[in-house]
């Protein structure tokens, strides 16, 4: 079994890999350049290219038996800004993609979507996968739009498709550039001893998941053969103020947040109904939020 990993030398296809590698499949990797925190892995083969090549994307679909499309080239902050080039760079590669699968006859398809934005303002929380689809920016927009084309292409070219909507995952290896991913930016904000600014009251609840966990319900998600929608996430939320509380435990510092005026974009509440991918693929997320945040500490420290 050959296993292509779009994405596989970023922050969740990193872990994607190091899953599959256990599991003894071959591992084919496409990105753009290889990992930012550590050198090439033995037994894996890299190709490196840009998403938006449609030729380079169909020659490293060649004999493989399953795809796992982990590829964004925006976050919510920057898809905002220039929501032409979360098109262009996100929507417009993946349907080649899928037309190259039809063209290879590739069977199957694992997508990651966004659990934290195709839903935006929810009417029942936790949120299950049949709740309404009514994204309130521009990158849960098109992350809607990929499921449509990824669910119309699993239908009419017969590709077993799988949609994985994972919450907020945080972990090492993850960027801390401030646009994605406040625990990672702020542990580094408090390496660098550096002030931490919050949006809002601190009372915005995200669902919090540990980036290995993540991992291994897409390579679950891999080697299975039904098709369908899971949110992964830790069916549970924590307030921004409980993050900033837990941080304070596990790094032993004083911090002291300056709050800032909310914003329209951020949604009050969100964590994710995840009993279907509990069913389906009996999968549990294991890493508690202390333990996850402890670990991601220590491997920043090590950097």
């Amino acid at each position: 079994m050959r296993v292509l990993v779009l994405g596989g030398s970023g922050f969740i296809g990193s872990h994607v890999v190091d899953q599959l590698l256990a599991a003894d499949v071959k591992v084919r990797v496409f990105d753009r350049g290889p990992e930012r925190y550590r050198e090439k892995l033995p037994g894996v083969e890299y190709l490196f290219g840009d998403f938006r090549d449609s030729v380079a994307v169909i020659e490293a679909l060649a004999d493989c038996d399953v795809v796992l499309h982990l590829v964004t080239a925006t976050v919510p902050g920057t898809a905002a800004m220039d929501p032409l080039a979360d098109v262009r760079d996100n929507l417009l590669p993946t349907i080649a993609l899928l037309e190259g699968m039809v063209k290879v006859k590739v069977p199957r398809l694992v997508y990651l979507s966004s659990g934290g934005t195709v839903y935006g303002v929810p009417e029942a929380v936790p949120t299950p996968e049949n709740h309404p689809l009514r994204p309130i920016n521009s990158y849960g927009i098109v992350k809607v739009a990929i499921e449509n084309y990824v669910t119309m292409y699993g239908r009419e070219h017969g590709i077993s498709t799988v949609i994985i909507r994972p919450s907020n995952p945080y972990g090492p290896r993850q960027g801390h550039t401030g646009l994605q991913g406040i625990i990672g930016t702020f542990l580094n904000r408090i390496l660098n001893d550096e002030a931490i600014q919050i949006w809002g009251d601190g009372s915005v609840v995200r669902d919090y998941i540990y980036v290995e966990d993540v991992a291994r319900l897409c390579c679950r998600a891999a080697f299975g053969d039904r098709p369908g929608v899971y949110n992964a996430g830790s069916g549970s939320g924590l307030s921004v103020n409980e993050i900033v509380e837990a941080l304070r435990d596990v790094t032993g510092k004083d911090i002291q947040p300056t709050y800032l005026p909310g914003r329209a974009i951020d949604v009050p509440r969100s964590v994710l109904d995840i009993s279907q991918a509990r069913a389906e693929f009996d999968w549990e997320p294991v890493v508690a939020s202390r333990e996850g945040i402890d670990l991601t500490w220590k491997w920043m420290r090590e950097l």
